[in-house]
């Protein structure tokens, strides 16, 4: 690499993020960010990074999007047999990381990960394109396998499922996070970075905290 990567670098300058002006619900002001990247960014604001661990305590982490947001938690979609789906079977503690560079903000959520109901899991299938839901039946998901293979499958589906209504597997489906703690970043000029903490105590109200950049 010819390039010096230690070089790369901006300042960061947006609104300050303040203890008086913030919310007491952590989950009002998420929506509140969200609604302003959907505005702002471009490509996949609801994009986010989920990371689990596995039966080692390694930790994995990839990008997956948020579909929906409810009292519960948030929530996203894959095949239950993948290896995140597996990592969650072993061990349901989670985090997701959303950054908006635009906006010079992310927000880090960390909580415990449940199964949706069947129905929340069924509802969303039927309304994806039917190219996705033909490769999410065709997709060994996270097992090796070739090309060839992979597109064999989903010719093979495509042609099975021609002008048929197509059933959500039962190895696909929803998961909901129900968060614990909920961190805001704002990025600052000078590195001097915004960092707001919600911690949910006693299973009763959000507590508010800062901590240093």
């Amino acid at each position: 690499m010819n390039q010096d990567i230690s070089s790369i670098r901006r300042d960061y300058n947006f609104k300050d993020l303040l203890e008086s002006e913030a919310p007491l619900d952590p989950l009002s002001l998420f929506d509140e960010w969200l609604q302003q990247a959907i505005k702002s960014c471009p490509h996949d604001p609801t994009a986010m990074t989920l990371s689990t661990v596995d039966q080692n305590n390694a930790p994995h982490a990839r990008v997956v999007l948020l579909k929906q947001r409810d009292d519960q938690g948030f929530v996203f979609f894959t095949n239950y047999d993948s290896d995140k789906g597996k990592h969650l079977t072993r061990n349901n503690q989670a985090c997701i990381t959303f950054f908006w560079p635009e906006l010079s903000r992310q927000i880090r959520i960390e909580g415990k990960v449940s199964k949706t109901e069947r129905v929340v899991s069924e509802d969303y299938f039927a309304t994806r394109p039917t190219g996705s839901q033909i490769a999410a039946t065709a997709s060994p998901q996270s097992r090796y396998i070739t090309r060839d293979a992979l597109h064999a499958n989903f010719e093979q589906l495509d042609d099975d499922f021609k002008d048929k209504l197509i059933s959500c597997p039962e190895y696909w489906g929803g998961y909901s996070l129900t968060p614990t703690y909920i961190e805001f970043w704002q990025g600052r000029p000078s590195r001097l970075h915004d960092r707001l903490c919600y911690q949910f105590d006693d299973k009763t109200a959000w507590s508010l905290r800062r901590k240093a950049p």
